[in-house]
Parts: structure tokens; C-alpha cells; sequence
């Protein structure tokens, strides 16, 4: 018998999917792929080039809001990133 479904598994690769997921299960908001990126980037983690990045915005940089940035600090130590 194997009891794997008993024990959590952290898995393999943390994807924005999962954090976005995690964030909007515990906190009931969104979080906008942006605000996991500013705030990975602020923390100094590793960052992946996307494919689909432009030189220029259409639209003027909001930053995170205080409570977002929580949120999302709170979903990468749940995840064991920091």
C-alpha cells in the first residue's frame, strides 16, 4: 500500500499558477503576475526571461499594494522559496 496521498508534497517547480492559487484560496483576491515578479525581484530570487517581454509599456507601472506583497511573501514561504 502507499499512503502518498496522506503526505504533502511541495512540488518540484513553484509556478506564478500555484502562487496565484494558493493567494486567491487563502485571501479570496487575484494577484496579477506583475505583483509576484516586482516582489521575487525585490527579494532577490531567481527570474526567468520571458518570451513575450516588450521594450516599452502601453500603460504607466503601478506597484504592488502593502497587502498584495504580503500575500504573496506569505505564498513563497508556504512554498519553502524563502
Amino acid at each position: 500500500m502507499e499512503y502518498d496521498d496522506d503526505i504533502y508534497r511541495a512540488p518540484d517547480r513553484v509556478t506564478y499558477k500555484l502562487i496565484q492559487e494558493y493567494i486567491e484560496d487563502k485571501y479570496n483576491f487575484k494577484v496579477h503576475t506583475a505583483y509576484i515578479a516586482e516582489v521575487k525581484r525585490s527579494l532577490g530570487l531567481p527570474m526567468y526571461d520571458a518570451p513575450n517581454a516588450v521594450e516599452e509599456l502601453k500603460y504607466p507601472y503601478k506597484p504592488a499594494p502593502e497587502f498584495k506583497v504580503e500575500a504573496i511573501k506569505d505564498a513563497l514561504r508556504h512554498f519553502n522559496v524563502i
